[in-house]
């Protein structure tokens, strides 16, 4: 019979009946729930990155529900059991996670890439811009360490494509690097628009997410979404640009889902449709890769 603690065997992944539990994870069931016997107890999941496991709180059930809610990270004591052949940790203690006790990015999935090779190509791709203008906007988001930090930690979606930590730094980099070719091939398009919309395209992203046991919506994010959250961010560093730069930009990056969100229901430029066709490229291969190819 095993004996160790969360912290010595791994994870969940590695525990074994008569496991001793202390540790945080993310909730992602909370039921309360009546036995045979008229007593109410809990009927849990606990998440960490290696696993789940169902967990039961049979004793002083509706003073621990109290505690704490499902999607919350949560301090665990209890002991690991064995039921109907399944493991099950039997809770004696739980209640929300202290601020700053765990990092929700342990408890949710994460890029495949190595997030500072991105950061290098993201810094890589935005010296290839030379429009001075285009330049201090980049130079002025990638220089504001709170936007940079949510730029890497960030999804692209909560359930569709690049759907984990650091999935927008990774999507931005590769629409971005397909702009970059595309205007290698098609010499008529502006370069500099086209790679800067790449650049700030989800910029908005930064601003839409929250983190716990699972990735949510922030309170803009779900009144505004990231297009109205995007144009913030890009006008409040816009300073240095003329108006008919700062408007090209905005254009690209309000219709980069389609047409049907300009004015008109058409393009403006060649630049916007090129930053569509490249998005729904990553986007769509990215989702097939994923989840198969009747998500494309």
């Amino acid at each position: 019979m095993s004996t160790g603690t969360i912290s010595e065997t791994g994870g969940i992944a590695a525990l074994g009946a008569g496991d001793q539990v202390d540790g945080v994870f993310a909730c992602t069931r909370k039921d309360r729930l009546t036995a045979r016997t008229g007593t109410s107890y809990l009927a849990l999941e606990l998440r960490d990155r290696t696993g789940t496991i169902e967990a039961r709180a049979f004793r002083d059930a509706d003073m621990l529900a109290g505690r704490f809610e499902r999607g919350d990270l949560v301090r665990v004591r209890g002991r690991v059991e064995r039921f109907r052949e399944a493991l099950q940790v039997e809770v004696l203690a739980i209640a929300r996670a202290a601020e700053g006790d765990a990092d929700p990015a342990a408890f949710l999935p994460t890029a495949y890439r190595d997030l500072d090779e991105l950061d290098g190509f993201l810094e890589h791709l935005a010296r290839e811009v030379y429009d001075p203008g285009f330049r201090a906007l980049l130079d002025g988001l990638l220089g504001d360490a709170a936007v940079r930090a949510e730029w890497r930690r960030a999804p692209c979606s909560r359930a569709g494509h690049h759907a984990y930590l650091g999935g927008l730094l990774e999507h931005t980099v590769a629409v971005a690097q397909l702009a970059h070719e595309l205007c290698t091939i098609h010499p008529g398009l502006e370069s500099d628009l086209l790679v800067t919309a790449a650049l700030v395209h989800d910029i908005g992203k930064t601003r839409e997410f929250t983190y716990g046991a699972d990735i949510g919506l922030s309170e803009e994010g779900r009144l505004l979404g990231h297009l109205a959250l995007g144009q913030r961010l890009i006008e409040a560093r816009a300073g240095a640009l003329a108006e008919d730069r700062r408007l090209a930009l905005l254009h690209c990056v309000l219709t980069h889902h389609g047409a049907d969100q300009a004015p008109g229901r058409r393009f403006a430029s060649a630049e916007a449709l090129a930053l569509y066709r490249v998005n729904a490229l990553d986007a769509g291969v990215k989702g097939a890769l994923e989840h198969g190819l009747g998500s494309a």
